[in-house]
């Protein structure tokens, strides 16, 4: 149980030094890292919707106690090639604040907030196989393993397989606290 209080709030302009970090610092994303990123997008994004996109977002996750911001969290409306979308989601911690138990709880806020204010039915999340962490997180989030994919992203050189969680909007939310 971490002891630390967190709560979402909007993107500040003092948020992109984090953003133009995890585009251009190797690892700092961990298993997400990609390859350098144009480090200049994050203030145009900024400046264009402050990140509250109708199809795509981010909140900044925070520490209450100390107003310092510890990561972000995003999503993304997605579909299966039908009418139907949903919501997929994300979640980049600075690594200082890793293993607290903010993780869970920041993506649990997240789904509670996106059933809250919008009509999807469902919320998905991906991560690598690999990433033990996520997944207990995502779990504890509430999510539901589906399965694997296989070959879904190209990373370090070569395609590697991904496990994909849900949520629905009639699955219990965990209790904040635990």
């Amino acid at each position: 149980m971490s002891g630390v209080d967190i709560r979402l709030r909007p993107v500040v302009e003092e948020d992109l030094a984090m953003f133009r970090r995890f585009l251009t610092e190797p690892g700092l994303v961990g298993l997400d890292w990609t390859g350098f990123r144009d480090a200049q997008e994050p203030a145009r994004r900024f400046a264009t919707d402050g990140y509250l996109g109708e199809t795509n977002s981010r909140l900044m996750v925070e520490v209450s106690s100390d107003q310092v911001a510890a990561g972000l969290v995003g999503w993304a409306l997605r579909d299966f090639g039908g009418p139907t979308k949903h919501w997929e989601i994300g979640i980049a911690l600075l690594p200082e604040w890793r293993g607290r138990g903010i993780g869970w709880r920041a993506q649990a806020m997240l789904c509670d907030y996106l059933f809250t204010h919008t009509p999807m039915q469902r919320i998905q999340a991906g991560t690598h196989p690999e990433n033990i962490a996520e997944q207990k997180s995502l779990e504890k989030a509430g999510f539901r393993l589906e399965g694997v994919v296989r070959a879904c992203e190209f990373r370090a050189g070569q395609y590697r397989d991904g496990y994909l969680y849900s949520r629905l909007r009639d699955d219990p939310s965990p209790p904040l606290s635990s």
